[in-house]
């Protein structure tokens, strides 16, 4: 039994990474028993059965687990921003930061097209919230060194609204990248936004990216119980003040003696973030067992 890495699924197939080698494997048919499927990212032990073939026998314990893309143990989410055409709705980057949070999940926050419109109102909201924050141009290459440092050693999966140029970012920080993902689109005979392979590629800086075709945007949509339940906690900033309401149970929505409504009225957390926080409370308030997705 050996040990190694998923860096793709595609048809059933997963392609592990052994010390520099591929080996080419299907799934022991005990994990479809199980309600269960390795996913890109994975450490997974390897049954080999000839040469640069096997089985994935055993998948080690994850640190994370996302559904789209279908991926593990994921250092960070690079969300990708625009104050530019297409303005981005801060909303969107509360909504998938409330999600990492709970996955074990760093965010980084990447405001692009700053050569077009400036980013750094943006970037210090969540800069101040305990996020790292950068401005970048794919254009000009400013901020792309910056973001590329913040790369370095992480498993990382870019998300965002269509337009906000992560294809451009990640071709600026690894020439020739996008390039690369379009040749293996090609050569695996399907359309644009037909192909669902995932894959793990390295970048030069000593990070990896983890990259979908055809659908680049980290899914949110999948609203839980858990998300529920540990909400006011998946917003950073309100850690602090969390223990400091004067009623227990309070929902840091319009309560008297709120320790979080207070911090927001004197300019401690930025109001767009509470906001973002209500409008996510009021989705989920009427979330009950029955009626949560299905794990």
């Amino acid at each position: 039994m050996s040990r190694g890495r998923i860096r793709k699924a595609l048809s059933g197939f997963y392609y592990v990474d052994m010390d520099g080698r591929t080996v080419t494997c299907r799934a022991r048919g005990k994990f479809r028993q199980e309600g269960r499927s390795p996913l890109v990212g994975d450490w997974v032990e390897v049954k080999e059965t000839g040469e640069g073939e096997g089985m994935v026998w055993e998948i080690e314990p994850r640190r994370n687990a996302f559904d789209r893309p279908a991926a593990a143990n994921v250092d960070q989410l690079v969300v990708v921003a625009s104050q530019a055409v297409p303005v981005t709705d801060p909303f969107l980057i509360d909504r998938v930061s409330a999600i990492a949070a709970l996955k074990d999940c760093g965010v980084v926050v990447c405001v692009n097209k700053c050569d077009l419109a400036p980013g750094d109102e943006l970037a210090e909201i969540y800069r101040s919230a305990g996020f790292p924050a950068v401005c970048t141009s794919a254009e000009t290459g400013e901020g792309v060194g910056e973001l590329t440092e913040l790369l370095r050693g992480k498993l990382s999966v870019f998300t965002g609204n269509s337009g906000v140029g992560k294809s451009s970012l990640l071709n600026a920080i690894q020439p020739g990248f996008s390039l690369q993902v379009a040749e293996i689109s090609q050569r695996l005979g399907r359309g644009k936004h037909t192909t669902r392979h995932v894959e793990l590629y390295r970048l030069d800086c000593g990070g990896e990216v983890i990259d979908t075709p055809g659908f680049g945007s980290f899914d949110a949509q999948d609203l839980n119980l858990e998300l529920k339940e540990r909400l006011p906690e998946s917003f950073l900033e309100f850690r602090p003040y969390l223990d400091q309401c004067r009623f227990v149970g309070c929902s840091h929505t319009k309560e008297k003696g709120c320790a979080v409504l207070r911090a927001v009225k004197a300019g401690e957390i930025p109001r767009s973030r509470h906001d973002s926080y209500v409008r996510l409370y009021n989705e989920l308030k009427e979330l009950r067992a029955w009626s949560a997705p299905r794990r």
